[in-house]
């Protein structure tokens, strides 16, 4: 069994490897796709250089996912705490990630106690937001109005994913023992499946954040309405 486990390993790595070139690849062809368009400028003149430009505005726009006392949707303190979730929910996939990378490639680096503890809190905080996140699209009219299969199919994923990661972070430090490495062979296919579902769900849209960000924000900088 552990020669057959290994073999299996091996495989799942292989195929883990593969996956994130299969994105690389897809998500060039849509850089190249979008940079083939002439992006467009505005007409108008300056509106208050005093104010604001365009290079204020683009960068205040970029960093605004990180100043949530200036966004409208988490300006009061029960957005506070909503904007809280989203950090955490996004610092958990970037946890996800790093675990199934650096699990191939330098697994005595995750047995770091330190290193044990952030991954594994993360991918447990991001666990328990998520499942709020399928709870509040279930039970909420509105968030059913607005939801689309793929949004609970990406969000179910998600959910067990970082669940699957979690117990993963447990079973390298040795925290827990699940046999062999059967978890670590599961946890690598599923984030295979994911790296390849990613670039063709509504999860892409952290792709194209930074070029809507910038040109909202250059067009309303010039204008001298952005940054408030």
């Amino acid at each position: 069994m552990p020669h057959e486990a290994s073999g299996m390993l091996f495989t799942a790595e292989v195929v883990h490897w593969i996956a994130l070139v299969v994105m690389g690849i897809v998500y060039t062809m849509r850089l190249r796709w979008l940079f083939s368009f002439k992006a467009g400028k505005d007409a108008s003149a300056p509106g208050n250089p005093g104010q604001s430009n365009a290079k204020r505005g683009a960068r205040h726009s970029l960093l605004n996912v990180a100043m949530p006392w200036g966004m409208e949707s988490t300006r009061n303190p029960k957005g506070f705490g909503f904007w809280l979730t989203f950090v955490i929910f996004h610092l958990g996939v970037v946890a996800g990630i790093t675990l199934a990378f650096i699990s191939t490639l330098a697994p005595d680096f995750l047995r770091i106690p330190a290193v044990a503890a952030v991954t594994g809190g993360l991918l447990c905080a991001a666990f328990l937001v998520a499942v709020v996140r399928v709870l509040r699209r279930v039970f909420r009219p509105v968030m059913r109005l607005i939801s689309t299969p793929d949004d609970y199919f990406s969000l179910g994923m998600l959910t067990v994913w970082f669940a699957l990661g979690a117990a993963t972070q447990a079973h390298i430090s040795g925290i827990a023992e699940f046999g062999n490495e059967i978890i670590l062979v599961l946890y690598l296919y599923l984030t295979s499946f994911f790296l390849l579902y990613v670039p063709f769900s509504k999860i892409s849209h952290y792709l194209y954040y930074p070029f809507t960000r910038i040109w909202i924000g250059r067009a309303l900088g010039h204008r001298g309405s952005y940054p408030y």
